[in-house]
């Protein structure tokens, strides 16, 4: 990061002037520069393989960096909380510069990516919930069984929280379909261009797709308080590519799914797994999607489509998805440590000692697992380890329960969109301007050792 010692050409808001932008309902700068081509160093196509390690070990003159040239800055009247925001701006400062392009920091901010990765901090949070809490519970009943009957009532519980990992991983999808068809703001970055009328761009489409899920696996560890890195990756791995193209998990070798019980698995893996062939295999999260379980309509709209009267339970993950950040403490929602005072963490995030904290959370998850993949990790040891004996950060979800009195299909269903939440556009070209730096010194190197 010794790149980014010279500063270049000039601050953000030089040589340009400020309009008022009628949709934003703000004040917007507007370059008077001419557009330049970033005749920068030609980034590989090739999909990215092997570990991609982000750089977790910052000094204190690279985090002062940071906090003076790319913490994102409070406006007037703004609370100081943590926002995802920030935990983009740590990953993308401490990412490889290998993996990073413009159209991947153009991506990750824009609405649909933006409520993708919400949806997904929300479904990891729940996930390593149940394996921290539920697992136990399931433990105790396990050993129970060999004493006392088993009882109806734990079938009634255990599809109680099947059911509510299985909606959180349906809002992933959800947005996660929308940019795979290349939908809503996600048109330009279709591997058929806007149009879909150009020849496929395969490999750079996969390139795209390995980096931005490399980048939001990190997102997830940093707004979850740095633990269980391990466990998200695995499972975010899964979701996405399926336990056959889980490259986590052949490089680690924990065999994490083959040691849970039928139980465990009925719960955290949920009824929509299905078992075909190499060739015709569906990601877990492309079926949740098209599941035969009964999904609210509702519920695909979330984020996108103005519905009014929604029930307790979808109020409660609108809120999360597409609510405002200051107000997760007003509204009693969870996500990790996003919400939370800026000033329980340090620069990069960490909790500072004099942090509040909640209840202990339970050293067991999933009988041996935990261990197993702390162990199997060598580079990310310091991630993982002893992760689940940390005090907790944030409070627990508790999603409301599933109503049996659901509203039947309307007459018609609603089409008013809802506005979308706009993201940091000063912190995306904040991060474009670097990464043109960074590239422009990595070509200068690279002329040197030719000449």
């Amino acid at each position: 990061m010794a790149d980014d010692e010279d500063e270049g050409e000039g601050g953000l808001y030089e040589e340009g002037h400020w309009i008022w932008d009628e949709n934003a309902n703000q004040i917007t700068f507007v370059s008077d520069r001419p557009v330049v081509v970033d005749e920068a160093i030609q980034m590989p196509t090739k999909i990215p393989t092997g570990a991609i390690e982000f750089k977790d070990d910052v000094d204190l003159i690279e985090q002062l960096r940071y906090r003076r040239r790319y913490q994102r800055k409070l406006k007037a009247e703004q609370p100081d909380i943590v926002t995802v925001q920030d935990c983009k701006d740590l990953a993308l400062y401490t990412a490889p510069v290998t993996i990073l392009s413009p159209a991947l920091i153009n991506m990750l901010h824009i609405p649909t990516t933006d409520r993708f990765i919400k949806a997904l901090i929300l479904c990891c949070q729940y996930y390593l919930q149940l394996c921290s809490q539920v697992s136990d519970e399931m433990a105790q009943r396990m050993l129970d069984l060999e004493t006392r009957v088993r009882t109806p009532y734990c079938d009634v519980v255990e599809k109680e929280f099947g059911t509510n990992l299985n909606d959180l991983r349906v809002l992933v999808a959800k947005e996660y379909c929308t940019m795979l068809i290349g939908g809503a703001d996600t048109k330009k970055y279709h591997h058929m261009g806007p149009a879909k009328k150009r020849r496929s761009l395969s490999d750079k489409d996969a390139r795209l797709f390995e980096t931005l899920l490399r980048m939001c696996v990190q997102i997830v560890w940093l707004a979850l308080g740095r633990r269980a890195f391990n466990q998200i990756e695995l499972e975010v791995n899964r979701l996405f590519k399926s336990e056959i193209f889980n490259a986590v998990e052949h490089t680690l070798k924990t065999k994490y799914v083959e040691k849970m019980t039928r139980e465990e698995r009925n719960v955290l893996l949920g009824e929509c797994v299905r078992t075909e062939k190499k060739l015709t295999t569906k990601s877990p999260m492309m079926n949740e999607v098209f599941c035969h379980r009964d999904i609210d309509y509702r519920m695909m709209g979330i984020g996108v489509i103005k519905m009014h009267q929604l029930p307790l339970r979808l109020k409660y993950i609108h809120n999360i998805v597409a609510g405002p950040e200051e107000r997760y403490g007003e509204l009693a929602v969870s996500l990790g440590i996003v919400g939370l005072p800026r000033s329980n963490f340090d620069t990069m995030l960490k909790p500072l000692p004099t942090a509040p904290e909640h209840n202990k959370s339970k050293s067991k998850s999933l009988g041996s697992i935990v261990s197993s993949i702390s162990a199997k990790s060598s580079s990310s040891v310091k991630k993982s380890g002893m992760a689940c004996a940390q005090p907790k950060l944030y409070a627990d979800i508790h999603l409301p329960l599933k109503s049996e009195h659901d509203d039947p299909f309307p007459s018609s269903f609603p089409s008013e969109p809802e506005p979308p939440t706009l993201c940091n556009d000063t912190q995306r070209r904040r991060w474009l301007k670097r990464l043109q730096r960074l590239r422009r010194g990595q070509r200068a190197s690279a002329v040197g050792k030719r000449a």
